[in-house]
């Protein structure tokens, strides 16, 4: 059988943050490499401040690079113009954050279907309703996507954020931290979901986390330690 191409490629990315003093600026990440084929499961731990959240900023085009290139799909992403970054991120990449950013004055089926109102997939924002409420059952909120998100427990809120990222189909969702503001039975239903959504979707997942437990139930751990993702060592 053909071996699939990876989905994503990160080549030798660094990234600095100038500071008055120094107008470089040490690199927080120095030359990062990372290769997922489709349908893969990565965790990336490390200490706070070593750049986790900054390196999911890059792939995920809220940022760019100073140096290196990131590829999605075989396509690069560097120094495309942002209406061409636009479109990566609303056709290709779904975000989950520690916090829901759900719009307070809209339901759950609103703001699921927020996403798609930016979509020029005809055919994928028409089926988008039925996908959503298809979804919205999955992750256990069939009965909730008529109420507003402060109306439910901030295990339903993140559920219906991770259904939110995935309403436009995407082949790559990007976790930062996503059970990090939940109870402990909370963070387990969501990590559990995650997991199994990557495994019946084929979505090609990446989470930045603190949780070991959500860690070890990715196919890969890495640790990002002096500006490099390696192997994850016993934690």
């Amino acid at each position: 059988m053909p071996v699939a191409e990876p989905l994503l490629q990160v080549s030798q990315v660094v990234k600095r943050y100038p500071s008055a003093g120094d107008p470089d600026g040490p690199p927080v990440l120095a030359g990062v490499d990372l290769e997922l084929a489709p349908g893969d499961s990565l965790a990336i731990v490390g200490p706070s401040g070593c750049g986790k959240t900054t390196l999911l900023n890059l792939i995920g085009t809220l940022d760019s690079p100073d140096a290196g290139d990131i590829r999605l799909e075989g396509a690069s992403l560097t120094g495309l113009a942002p209406a061409a970054l636009a479109r990566v991120r609303n056709r290709q990449i779904g975000f989950v954050f520690q916090l829901h950013h759900l719009l307070p004055q809209c339901t759950v089926l609103e703001n699921v279907l927020l996403p798609t109102l930016a979509s020029d997939n005809e055919v994928l924002r028409d089926g988008a309703p039925d996908r959503a409420r298809k979804l919205l059952d999955r992750v256990g909120l069939k009965d909730r996507q008529n109420h507003r998100p402060g109306q439910l427990s901030g295990g339903e809120r993140q559920r219906a954020a991770v259904v939110r990222a995935l309403i436009n189909e995407p082949h790559l969702l990007l976790a930062d931290e996503p059970t990090g503001a939940l109870d402990r039975a909370s963070a387990e239903t969501l990590a559990g979901l995650l997991v199994e959504l990557n495994r019946e979707t084929g979505v090609t997942l990446i989470v930045v986390t603190h949780s070991l437990d959500l860690a070890h139930r990715m196919r890969q751990v890495q640790e990002l330690r002096d500006g490099r993702l390696r192997p994850a060592s016993d934690q």
